[in-house]
């Protein structure tokens, strides 16, 4: 029984069928958001978003059956776990924002879709690397702010008035939005030599550590990628060698039955012989 849920729930055809459900569920939350629609098909849709979510149920409920205490062993397990139990707790007044978060079921396709796994284990593998980076970048922020808020806090103190609207400030000059006629130029225009400070800061902050980070993500995501494959062949390898035990011991058990076959022919031929030997006397 365990061996057939095991291969019902691990089926190609059955992981389709549930991909197919969580965007159909995705589909359905999305126009429960419209009151056009919900006035023309809204019971139609609660009953298909039920019906949906029982079908989760028993998914889960299969994969229990199958893999027993593995699945609490299995982080994507324990998420899909975790999102369809949300959806299960009653949407009452005291846990009415569970209703907005019903929408947290399109989430599975990340567990279902082995690409998009592959992809959020080289984000979780990258964030040593990013805490690292973003360290770094603190470090940055708080020199700069301490600066600016030495030199433009008394002319801009909206802007540079104390450390927390100067990091803030900076903040929005890494990221370019409006950061030349919103602010720079502004300054500039009391502060002539002020590009000398915002010029290196956007160069440091914005085209040197924030590219860091996309270097951390695709350096985890390769390495990832590089595991899995080895993996492949690890497998692909193991497998080889166990087709090639398998052959050598079909092998071994075939001369052994050749050998005992070749002394059952020589017994038999002694047996002839002595009796030839006997009939000649």
């Amino acid at each position: 029984m365990r061996a057939q849920l095991l291969r019902l729930v691990e089926h190609p055809r059955f992981q389709r069928a549930i991909i197919a459900l969580i965007l159909v569920n995705a589909v359905t939350l999305g126009l429960e958001t419209s009151p056009w629609v919900m006035d023309r098909a809204g019971s139609f849709l609660l009953v298909l978003d039920r019906a949906i979510l029982a079908v989760f149920v028993v998914e889960i409920a299969l994969r229990l059956g199958a893999h027993r205490w593995r699945f609490f062993r299995d982080p994507w397990s324990l998420f899909d776990f975790a999102i369809v139990g949300i959806a299960l707790v009653p949407a009452s007044e005291a846990f009415s924002v569970l209703r907005a978060l019903r929408i947290l079921r399109v989430l599975r396709l990340i567990s279902a879709v082995p690409r998009m796994r592959q992809v959020v284990q080289g984000l979780l593998g990258a964030i040593p690397g990013i805490g690292a980076i973003m360290a770094l970048l603190l470090l940055v922020f708080y020199v700069c702010a301490v600066i600016a808020t030495k030199l433009f806090a008394t002319a801009f103190p909206e802007w540079f008035g104390h450390i927390g609207a100067s990091m803030f400030s900076l903040f929005q000059i890494m990221t370019l939005e409006s950061w030349s006629m919103g602010i720079v130029r502004p300054v500039m225009g009391q502060f002539p030599l002020a590009w000398l400070f915002f010029v290196p800061f956007i160069l440091v902050a914005t085209f040197t550590i924030l590219n860091l980070f996309i270097a951390v993500v695709v350096g985890a995501m390769q390495a990832e990628h590089d595991a899995e494959i080895k993996a492949d062949q690890d497998e692909t390898r193991a497998a080889m060698r166990a087709a090639e035990e398998i052959a050598h011991a079909e092998r071994e058990a075939m001369r052994n039955e050749v050998n005992a076959l070749r002394g059952e022919i020589a017994a038999l031929r002694q047996d002839l012989a002595g009796l030839n030997d006997g009939s000649k006397s």
